[in-house]
């Protein structure tokens, strides 16, 4: 398949990345807004204000130039990572009602955390939605057939035998066999399958297989060789689409845990880890799978921005939730010159993961010979 062209693929990243933005700030601006914290401005986009109105709480919304997201700024904000301005101490009892640094720590907590939750709220939406309308294929974890080579065959297992747990954890579904697999190679599991009446186990290595997609990606994934049987489909309503939905949310966290602890461990190359030109590249490649394809990755990517929200890295939301634990903890808030060499550390670590990853992308691209 022809990859998408330039503008398919700038129209998709706008698409994806952002309304994702907007949203992520407009939870974290909903929430205070429910607890009195005044805003100066809500800006869709960054730079210049091309077209904009001030309500009658006195928050500027505005259009900006370049449509990459945007951002909310608190009363009281002075910089980009939140911190408070100098003059605030000065402020009266009066004065200081509504700026986000006078509210309680829980008010503060929820604020922050408000973001990265719409994210989730956002996929959520969208996975809960694609159950209802499609309902689930779930094939049942039989052995239909073998590929050749095949580790499984090797170590014993037959067509017909039942999957039935894998290292312990109980398995219902080919599906998650697949999550134990193909995040994995290299590995080994214990399989315990049921043939008939009688139950074993076998220890069954996992061989690492190429794969390449329509666009010509090559992804090395875990492979033991098996085939699912004819799959079914489950009609879902409401309260499963919602459970099944909950599912694929803690399925996704998981392989970014994952898969994050296997660069950590040099298991995976942090060749793996992309960026924004690469994030670009898949929304325009998605986008031109059809829009299916492209909301079902919009979910997948709000995932992963609640998730690298959530890290505790100082400029992130993950990094005010830290200096917020540490305020609870100790009775008092971190102070302000120990947050600013924080954020500062912070900022510079982002972006140099920015730079690094970025290059990964362009090496990706083979823009470098």
């Amino acid at each position: 398949m022809h990859p998408p062209s330039l503008i398919v693929t700038v129209l998709a990243f706008l698409l994806l990345l952002g309304p994702l933005i907007v949203l992520h700030e407009l939870g974290h601006y909903l929430v205070g807004r429910c607890f009195g914290v005044r805003a100066r401005a809500f800006s869709i986009g960054f730079g210049h204000e091309l077209l904009g109105w001030t309500d009658r709480r006195g928050t500027r919304w505005k259009i900006a130039v370049l449509p990459l997201g945007g951002y909310v700024q608190f009363e009281g904000d002075a910089n980009a990572a939140g911190l408070p301005a100098a003059e605030i101490a000065a402020l009266s009892a009066g004065e200081r009602e509504g700026i986000f640094w006078f509210k309680p720590l829980w008010q503060r907590t929820l604020i922050v955390l408000a973001g990265p939750v719409t994210n989730l709220l956002v996929a959520f939406a969208i996975f809960f939605a694609f159950n209802l309308a499609y309902g689930r294929i779930t094939p049942a974890p039989v052995i239909a057939g073998f590929a050749d080579p095949s580790p499984a065959r090797a170590a014993g297992l037959r067509i017909g035998d039942r999957i039935v747990a894998i290292d312990g954890a109980p398995i219902t579904s080919f599906d998650q066999i697949r999550e134990k697999v193909w995040p994995f190679p290299g590995d080994r599991l214990q399989i315990t399958a049921a043939r008939g009446p009688t139950r074993f186990s076998v220890v069954v290595p996992i061989a690492t297989s190429t794969r390449r997609d329509a666009f010509g990606h090559v992804t090395e994934v875990g492979q033991i060789g098996i085939a699912a049987g004819p799959p079914q489909i489950l009609r879902a309503g409401p309260w499963q689409a919602a459970r099944l939905a909950v599912g694929d949310q803690i399925a996704i966290l998981r392989l970014m845990v994952i898969g994050i602890d296997q660069i950590i461990e040099g298991r995976r190359s942090v060749r793996e880890l992309g960026g924004p030109v690469r994030i670009a590249q898949v929304s325009g490649e998605q986008l031109a799978l059809g829009w299916a394809d492209f909301v079902y990755f919009v979910a997948f990517i709000s995932m992963n921005l609640a998730f690298i929200n959530l890290l505790p890295i100082p400029t992130l939301d993950g990094g005010h939730l830290a200096f917020y634990a540490a305020e609870a903890l100790r009775g008092r808030p971190v102070g302000l010159r120990g947050q600013e060499w924080a954020f500062r550390t912070g900022l510079a670590l982002v972006l140099c993961l920015m730079l690094f990853v970025t290059a990964n992308d362009l090496a990706s691209l083979k823009l470098f010979g």
